[in-house]
């Protein structure tokens, strides 16, 4: 590794140190400080909007009901309440040749009833890490319910070696999937 000047294993991870930066080589994921470059990481952000055919105070209760959430979420196997709007589930999720299954946390943020919340998850599993958070919007028109969202997400390891115009494609697939089940239930 030309141009860097030290190295150290620390008996669980690989670093390698330079006057520029920081690599820490941990099983697939390869992170480099101070460079803002990344390895086997990438960043998601998808938006879109979704209309319900209900009043938005009806959506907003069903958006909200842990249930719910887990019946409509792609491959969830679990979603338990750990705490007040805080959550541990247990998901498998494939994105082309890799599958694996994510265990990790949800919680439900920034609340401000009927109209806005933020959804913040993080997983891991065999195939890697995804993390993010997904502003959820929602406006009332002629007993209509317009939802907005945006996400921005990070995911590494495996899974991020997928090509970015699959995981975008994959992303929005399961996204739809949530909403169209949802609405059965408003």
């Amino acid at each position: 590794m030309d141009g860097w000047s030290y190295c150290f294993f620390d008996g669980w991870q690989l670093w390698f140190f330079s006057t520029e930066a920081l690599l820490l080589v941990d099983g697939p994921v390869v992170r480099i400080a101070g460079t803002g470059q990344t390895g086997r990481e990438r960043l998601l952000k998808i938006e879109g909007n979704y209309t319900f055919n209900a009043p938005r105070d009806r959506v907003w209760q069903v958006l909200l009901d842990p249930k719910i959430i887990a019946q409509c979420m792609p491959g969830c196997e679990s979603m338990n309440e750990v705490a007040p709007d805080q959550f541990e589930a247990v998901m498998k999720v494939g994105v082309a040749s890799v599958k694996g299954t994510y265990k990790g946390k949800v919680a439900i943020k920034d609340k401000q009833a009927p109209s806005h919340y933020v959804l913040s998850g993080q997983g891991s599993g065999g195939p890697g890490f995804m993390q993010g958070d997904v502003a959820i919007d929602l406006e009332e028109s002629n007993g209509q319910t317009v939802l907005k969202y945006s996400t921005d997400a990070k995911v590494g390891g495996l899974i991020a070696s997928v090509g970015q115009r699959m995981m975008n494609g994959v992303a929005k697939m399961m996204v739809e999937q949530f909403f169209k089940k949802m609405e059965t239930f408003v």
